[in-house]
């Protein structure tokens, strides 16, 4: 099956999909960006299941490059995938932790019986990853994995993002 890749100019937390996917940090406890505004609109269920994870399976933190699901609370959407982008590095080459931010969570969205997906541009913000160089490994990432998933969006908070990816789909 193919899926459908389609891009949304806006903000992530008015999507409408089975699942959202959260640029999360490692504590899992909501922080600035796409993260507290997940956690902000999502409200408290978000950040209790998170806080169980922490008390369980990630007592250390989520890893780069891992996801994981809790419920998506007051968002339109049944379950927020979090994803822990890495931190663009000018020196080492961390594109392959990027790519599997997107493979993990479209593994993750599979196990859940997910059929629609709406992705932020992961470690585009506070992370400093360059938007061309995200959206090229974003996109392919999405495309060269084998996914019931049936349509990933984009969901892009500004023109230049938005363009950015438009490039590549």
């Amino acid at each position: 099956m193919t899926t459908t890749i389609t891009l949304a100019r806006g903000d992530i937390t008015r999507q409408s999909a089975d699942a959202i996917v959260n640029a999360a940090n490692s504590s899992l406890l909501g922080g600035g960006g796409v993260d507290g505004a997940i956690h902000r609109r999502g409200g408290p269920a978000i950040l209790e299941e998170c806080r169980a994870l922490r008390a369980s399976r990630y007592g250390g933190g989520l890893p780069t490059g891992q996801a994981v699901a809790t419920t998506a609370g007051e968002l339109d959407a049944r379950w927020v995938i979090h994803t822990v982008g890495p931190v663009h590095s000018a020196t080492e080459d961390r594109s392959d932790q990027l790519a599997s931010c997107y493979r993990e969570s479209l593994r993750v969205a599979d196990e859940l019986g997910a059929r629609t997906v709406a992705f932020p541009a992961i470690s585009t913000g506070v992370y400093r990853w360059p938007l061309e160089d995200a959206a090229r490994i974003a996109v392919a990432a999405v495309r060269s994995t084998d996914t019931e998933v049936e349509e990933v969006v984009f969901v892009l908070f500004d023109d230049r993002a938005y363009a950015a990816f438009a490039a590549q789909v």
